[in-house]
């Protein structure tokens, strides 16, 4: 009698399965999908039933590093990382054998082909659009598993040294091609500026004048040995003496 007991308590407890709340029981029947439970606490039939868990949550899988060569024939290693999670339990277990193994082949093998169809300036400069493109591609696959990608990215693009050095003397090439365009714009301005200023002092006689002998007085400040007399203040001082020997003859 107590070794019946004892059977019967031995059964009840390996009948008992806690499933968390994260996780899902497909539960199987003589070897036929009877569907899943959970969660919680569930009883199964001893021998006759046997239970598969399924977890739920989301899993960061890391695409390893990979060479890929380009559109344009560059040859880059591209590292990336997938977010999935298991939206049908009893899909994940029957139609797949290993869920986490297919996901992770199915998406190198979708990074190399997209990522294959750019070419190196759009890898740089377009990377949120062929996320987007290689995680719609990997759902396609996953769905008939029961899974959902909710995300892909390009965490690491390595390039060659030797196109290292040639961005780089790409971009410095750029910078100076802004620089002299900020230079000749500056140029263009100023030239235009004492163009205006002519305009005016050939317009007033008295302001060229006035601007001589300030530049003198700017000259006399420094400690110069050499004095500048501009021609045409020599030929207002030619003026002011034939004015004055004309005003002596009258005289």
């Amino acid at each position: 009698m107590y070794y019946i007991l004892g059977i019967l308590v031995v059964l009840l407890f390996l009948s008992l399965r806690i499933v968390k709340e994260y996780e899902r029981g497909v539960i199987f029947f003589l070897g036929k999908c009877k569907g899943m439970r959970g969660p919680g606490l569930i009883f199964l039939i001893p021998i006759f039933e046997q239970m598969t868990r399924v977890q739920l949550r989301t899993i960061t899988m890391a695409i390893p590093s990979q060479k890929i060569i380009s559109k344009d024939n560059v040859s880059i290693d591209i590292a990336a990382v997938a977010y999935y999670h298991v939206v049908d339990p009893v899909k994940a277990t029957i139609a797949i054998e290993n869920v986490y193994d297919a996901v992770n082949q199915i998406s190198q093998t979708t990074v190399r082909n997209v990522v294959g169809q750019f070419q190196l300036d759009q890898l740089l400069s377009q990377t949120s659009q062929i996320n987007l493109q290689i995680k719609n591609v990997i759902d396609e696959h996953t769905e008939p598993w029961g899974v959902q990608v909710t995300a892909v990215e390009i965490k690491d693009i390595i390039l060659p040294d030797n196109m290292q050095r040639a961005m780089a003397k790409e971009a410095e090439a750029e910078r100076e091609r802004r620089a002299k365009i900020v230079a000749a714009q500056g140029e263009f301005q100023a030239a235009v500026k004492l163009g205006e200023a002519a305009d005016i002092m050939s317009a007033h006689p008295v302001a060229l004048q006035l601007r001589t002998l300030q530049t003198m007085a700017e000259i006399s400040v420094e400690k110069n040995s050499t004095i500048i007399f501009p021609a045409q203040f020599m030929t207002t001082v030619s003026e002011a003496i034939s004015m004055i020997k004309n005003d002596s003859k009258n005289k």
